[in-house]
């Protein structure tokens, strides 16, 4: 009987879980929306009673046509994604996710006491949580599932605690949090054990009771690991319904802005990164039910297209610039549903284009290999013109999804491979290459330069990284 491991990412719409074997076939899989989603103005919510449903029905999918015994589980979810649980870890508070805009002043008043946090991050959030609804046990989004799993609270991951304001460098929390005492939990490193999966929890999922349950990392990571994006200077390009660059360093990456933020890898070297509000949820906003493939042909008539836009899924802005008060952008008159279709996934491309001119600004290593991931990986006509408007070659992994760097860390994690970047080598595959038009290139030169002039003149992009991302322009470095 082959042995297989287990992912699970615990998305914004929807819940992944894919079981893959050491050479990296993909042996089950299985996935259930999450549909009690709530978006009112700052406000994003979700119910994580609907996390634990809908984990058991994409655990029984992955797990219902297989003979591969499961070595062992990790779980992802969503950076920054927040509630609170009582003593024995039962949820009390609905789930403050990711981009949920409502502690801003919080957040500013941490600032304001020396703690490095942007306004969505989970700090703040926990400072609403616990000055709206009282006291309790903070959790992160895996949290939930993985107490569920185990039969017991357990601690958060180094990775998922980033955002709120844990330290990797030094494992502990800040001193300053304005916290009750008591609210934040235990961390361990990402590919630590957690516990086994209980009796109750292997009734539900079809998990079967005693296999490992693994500590995960965010969905950035693990779409980073899924990349195989470990080595120094190498990057990985995630977009979904919001866009995050990760990449892999020996040192972390300093930003006196705090916009790019430092994961600690299992191995304890560091994965730098940022978050966009900026990402594929803005098509599915603008265009519910839409054929995106023949969007996406349409599309390649407008090679630039008229207008130029900043599609930021949500308001306020995170990387490549701090700018809560940002909203959406669009200059000039699309002439069609088609020619406005290439904007937004022109705008997606050009705003990738400043966060790796951004990271370049700060001395991150970027001579490695890019990868893309995410489910905008799955459309050929949108990677081709993403790598156009970059300018760089660019790896499509043969998997694209975070569920499988999930199953990576849990192989790593249960002692199956010496290290992660080993784990990830066997288990991921070799992708394909797509190489950049150099014409297509040029002709987004203007339009992309346009942009950054338009955001550096409302104030949201600061003139140093503005004119850095002229100059690279002007000396046609690829970025």
């Amino acid at each position: 009987m082959a042995l297989a491991w287990l992912g699970i990412d615990l998305g914004t719409q929807g819940v992944r879980a894919l079981l893959v074997t050491a050479d990296g076939t993909v042996v089950g899989s299985g996935s259930a929306p999450l549909r009690r989603d709530r978006r009112e103005g700052a406000r994003h919510e979700q119910d994580p009673g609907e996390w634990w449903e809908a984990v058991c029905v994409a655990c029984r999918g992955a797990l219902r046509d297989t003979r591969a015994r499961v070595g062992g589980l990790a779980v992802c979810g969503t950076s920054g994604t927040v509630l609170l649980a009582d003593a024995s870890g039962r949820p009390t508070t609905p789930a403050l996710m990711y981009d949920d805009g409502r502690a801003a002043a919080e957040a500013a008043g941490l600032r304001a006491a020396g703690v490095e946090v942007q306004d969505s991050w989970a700090l703040p959030k926990a400072r609403w949580l616990t000055d709206h609804h009282g006291p309790g046990r903070l959790l992160h989004q895996p949290d939930v599932i993985n107490a569920r799993l185990v039969g017991r609270p357990v601690p958060a991951d180094s990775s998922h605690a980033l955002k709120t304001a844990y330290d990797v460098e030094r494992d502990r929390w800040p001193g300053l949090t304005g916290l009750p005492e008591g609210t934040l939990p235990d961390v361990v490193r990402p590919g630590t054990r957690l516990g086994e999966v209980c009796p109750a929890a292997a009734d539900a999922t079809g998990i079967p009771a005693g296999t490992p349950v693994i500590a995960g990392m965010t969905d950035g990571c693990a779409a980073q690991i899924a990349s195989g994006a470990l080595r120094e200077g190498a990057w990985n390009s995630v977009l979904g319904t919001t866009l995050v660059l990760k990449g892999a360093a020996a040192e972390p990456v300093r930003d006196p802005a705090g916009v790019v933020y430092n994961h600690r890898a299992p191995d304890g070297t560091w994965l730098p990164g940022g978050a966009s509000s900026v990402g594929a949820g803005v098509l599915t906003a603008r265009f519910p039910g839409a054929d995106a493939a023949a969007l996406d042909a349409a599309a390649a008539a407008f090679e630039p297209s008229g207008a130029i836009a900043y599609p930021l899924v949500s308001p306020g802005e995170r990387f490549p610039f701090r700018a809560p008060q940002a909203t959406s952008l669009l200059l000039g008159d699309p002439a069609s549903d088609a020619d406005l279709w290439a904007a937004l996934l022109q705008g997606v491309a050009f705003t990738e284009r400043l966060c790796l001119d951004y990271l370049h600004h700060l001395g991150a290593p970027l001579d490695g290999p890019l990868t893309f991931t995410g489910g905008a990986a799955r459309s050929p006509y949108w990677t081709q013109l993403r790598a156009d408007v970059l300018g760089r070659p660019v790896r499509v992994p043969r998997q694209t999804e975070p569920a499988l760097g999930m199953a990576v860390l849990a192989a790593h994690g249960t002692g199956a491979a010496p290290t992660l970047a080993a784990a990830a080598r066997a288990m991921t595959g070799p992708g394909t290459t797509v190489e950049p038009r150099p014409t297509r290139t040029a002709r987004f030169a203007e339009p992309y330069a346009r942009l950054v002039g338009e955001l550096e003149s409302r104030g949201w992009l600061p003139g140093p990284v503005a004119a850095h991302a002229r100059d690279r322009l002007r000396q046609g470095e690829p970025d």
